[in-house]
């Protein structure tokens, strides 16, 4: 699992960032879209969690443990995810304790604005706790 993103250079960590959804292709273009509006510049750590092997629709644990693992650069990964059982698959990883890097945090936040949110906030350096009130942020945002 390689991610969309690297680590800005420089020795700085920055919080990673795991996409999950049902669908690979769903995934890769939310963190494609997340990516590409966090400015161009080197973003942090992103990478997309989608699908299950084989290409169905689904989720697995083992596409989540490895996009946590490509992400993590010491500073904690944020995990935001679409539905219910991506949640409940990852509420699962993080309770076995083992199968994700330490400082994995579940994000409660609307995928496609939450993600955004995320990974702008991590490319700034922010901390994790920084990058998870943004995501979370993204429920109050209005469009009309």
């Amino acid at each position: 699992m390689s991610d969309v993103t690297g680590a800005a250079g420089g020795g700085e960590k920055l919080v990673g960032i795991v996409l999950v959804s049902h669908s690979a292709a769903v995934a890769a273009s939310v963190a494609e879209l997340a990516t590409g509006l966090a400015g161009g510049r080197t973003t942090a750590p992103v990478a997309p969690a989608g699908g299950v092997e084989g290409g169905g629709l689904g989720t697995s644990a083992e596409l989540i443990s490895a996009a946590a693992a490509s992400v993590d650069r010491g500073a904690g990964v944020a995990v935001l995810t679409d539905l219910g059982s991506a949640v409940l698959t990852v509420k699962t990883l993080l309770t076995e304790g083992d199968e994700l890097p330490a400082g994995t945090r579940l994000v409660d936040a609307p995928f496609v604005e939450g993600a955004v949110a995320a990974v702008v906030t991590a490319s700034a350096g922010a901390d994790l706790a920084a990058v998870e009130a943004a995501a979370s942020e993204a429920y109050t945002y209005r469009k009309v």
